[in-house]
């Protein structure tokens, strides 16, 4: 995984990309959405979600952590 900040990533390319990866884990994150009212590189709201959708979104990443 790569942890070198990208700045030139499209934030409407990364959200749909997100989206499609959670739709993926059968996980919704409803109020996922660009932030272009932010200074600086455009940050991604992920929004405020239930605790059992944080538990499968967790679940998901583990998952992949571990393949």
């Amino acid at each position: 995984m790569a942890t070198t900040q990208q700045t030139d990533v499209d934030p409407f390319t990364a959200v749909e990309a997100l989206r499609a990866a959670l739709d993926g884990a059968g996980l919704v994150l409803p109020s996922l959405a660009v932030d272009p009212a932010s200074p600086g590189p455009t940050p991604i709201d992920l929004g405020r979600i239930r605790a059992d959708v944080a538990l499968r979104l967790a679940a998901a990443l583990q998952r992949r952590a571990v393949a």
